[in-house]
């Protein structure tokens, strides 16, 4: 990382430097308060929204002008739907091909986000790129920065960042990782944004009101027939819609009849199938990842222990990371754990530090 953007960051922090930060806006309460926050300490804010695949395109754009206009800031809009296609569409669909569930979300981040967005708005001028993400960027005492979770522990987006850089975590500012959602709402009504701001996302942006069958039919131009459902024995138990719309762990919508549920295992695309048992199959001590992202640059001294996070809602679990064999790192948890599944991402954790991660392949 050049000496000059560390140098900025850390003006930027302390305040003694009036400097220019574009701020990633969706129009949502979490980004709007940034550039709000950013505003009333001295920055030079500049509103950036990106154009992607958004159904509600326009909508979005209206919405994000009214709260860029409310806080007297200028907004670009960057149209990145081209990479955004190229590089999230086509991951989202075809991990469903390969019967694994995606996190979009993860990949999106490092390349789209904090990558050609980030490009964008240094380009444009900016020192600086701000983020509503609920996440702590600290710079350490050898001017490297690290990544840790967000001081509300309902909120914390940590999880959706373990593939940035030290060089992308160096420009980017995230003001909200010391803050509540609770606290937001409250700075966003003292602000007076909160009639204009609009609700908070919980969906993948590009599905908003679109089923996943239906989407995936039109963008893949495929509409993958249904198959198989069998059991551990290879018994068919039942038939299935697709096996892009099922995931590990899930119960509901089998259409299985038994005294007790039965529960998808895996997903089989060389035999189109859907694998079921029962929730106590669905324990597992060990998985291996693969396209492992490690923060500081390099990977730390292996075998080590680190708290390891298999999905964005799940607590974390102690577990031994080995070295890898073949690319793939062996993630060994002190107890079982429940519904690991391929296609998403297990992060390792130092505390409350993110010190890396990669895709969950089995």
């Amino acid at each position: 990382m050049p000496q000059q953007t560390a140098k900025k960051q850390t003006e930027s922090e302390s305040g003694r430097s009036q400097l220019s930060v574009g701020v990633a806006m969706s129009g949502g309460v979490d980004s709007s308060v940034t550039a709000s926050l950013l505003k009333n300490r001295g920055y030079n804010v500049h509103g950036f929204f990106m154009a992607l695949a958004q159904p509600d395109l326009e909508q979005q754009v209206e919405r994000v002008k009214k709260v860029a206009g409310r806080l007297d800031i200028p907004l670009t809009v960057i149209d990145l739907a081209a990479e955004f296609n190229k590089t999230v569409l086509a991951y989202f669909t075809n991990s469903y091909f390969m019967g694994k569930t995606p996190n979009p979300c993860i990949i999106c981040n490092p390349r789209i986000k904090f990558g050609r967005l980030l490009e964008k708005i240094i380009a444009s001028g900016c020192d600086l790129m701000a983020t509503g993400h609920y996440a702590r960027i600290v710079k350490g005492p050898d001017s490297s920065f690290h990544l840790l979770k967000g001081l509300d522990p309902k909120k914390d987006q940590s999880y959706f960042l373990h593939r940035l850089t030290g060089e992308q975590l160096a420009r980017v500012l995230m003001p909200l990782g010391r803050q509540t959602k609770e606290e937001v709402y409250r700075i966003a009504a003292e602000l007076g944004i909160s009639g204009v701001h609009g609700e908070e996302s919980q969906d993948v942006c590009f599905l908003k009101g679109r089923d996943l069958k239906s989407f995936m039919a039109l963008y893949s131009g495929k509409s993958p027939g249904g198959g198989p459902i069998v059991s551990l024995d290879g018994s068919e138990v039942g038939r299935h819609r697709g096996i892009h719309c099922y995931t590990v762990g899930q119960r509901k919508g089998l259409g299985i009849p038994d005294t007790t549920p039965y529960y998808v295992l895996a997903l089989d695309p060389e035999r189109n199938a859907v694998v079921v048992g029962k929730k106590e199959d669905l324990w597992r001590r060990e998985l291996s990842a693969g396209h492992v992202n490690w923060l500081a640059g390099k990977e730390p001294g292996l075998p080590r222990d680190f708290m390891v996070k298999i999905r964005y809602r799940h607590a974390g679990a102690p577990a031994l990371v080995m070295p890898p064999e073949k690319g793939q790192y062996r993630v060994r948890f002190q107890e079982p754990q429940l519904a690991v599944t391929p296609g998403q991402f297990a992060v390792f954790y130092n505390g409350d530090e993110v010190v890396g991660g990669g895709e969950i392949l089995q």
